[in-house]
């Protein structure tokens, strides 16, 4: 049986640690270079579940790499600012997608999802779904979602105890999570 991350396990992740260190956590991801990290996609309006996904990817190995507005470029979108995002995306390891409702009406993450798959492709690109409770699966009804592999957790063969871990929904298997990012 496979289960996926909630809003609440995603605050539940940051709230094991201190707001101070919360911070720190971000921050670090924010200020690294993305060269070979794992690239965090996420909607704006999912601050509240980023700290958690960092916590999660690099409790399995991964460096986190986090986006920001750079403040040297202009505050509307042009060719510098889509250029930086190509070289960036295109620079780190793997990427990996925060699902949710918000990423739906995003409209930086569809472009930057699109760009991993070109850069990429479908070994180095997963989606971390961020579900309301385990019943809601509305966010699979997104039709291009569907070619990426997720990560979920849940019982893995080989395993005595429930893993997280990156499931391939085409070929109906799956990899531990650390076993992905190391790859």
């Amino acid at each position: 049986m496979i289960e996926f991350a909630t809003r609440g396990d995603f605050v539940g992740f940051a709230d094991k640690i201190g707001i101070n260190e919360q911070a720190s956590l971000r921050k670090r991801a924010e200020d690294r270079a993305p060269a070979g990290a794992t690239f965090l996609s996420h909607s704006s309006k999912d601050k509240d579940l980023v700290t958690g996904a960092i916590r999660l990817l690099e409790g399995h190995g991964a460096t986190v790499y986090l986006d920001k507005k750079d403040p040297t470029l202009p505050p509307y979108t042009n060719k510098d600012t889509a250029k930086g995002l190509k070289n960036r995306i295109n620079q780190s390891g793997k990427f990996v997608l925060l699902a949710s409702e918000n990423s739906k009406e995003s409209r930086w993450v569809p472009w930057e999802l699109g760009l991993a798959d070109g850069y990429k492709g479908l070994d180095k690109t997963a989606i971390l779904p961020a579900v309301e409770n385990q019943r809601d699966t509305s966010w699979t009804n997104w039709k291009y979602l569907g070619l990426y592999d997720r990560i979920v957790w849940g019982d893995l063969q080989g395993h005595e105890k429930k893993v997280w871990m990156v499931l391939d929904r085409r070929k109906n298997t799956a990899v531990t999570l650390s076993s992905w990012l190391a790859r």
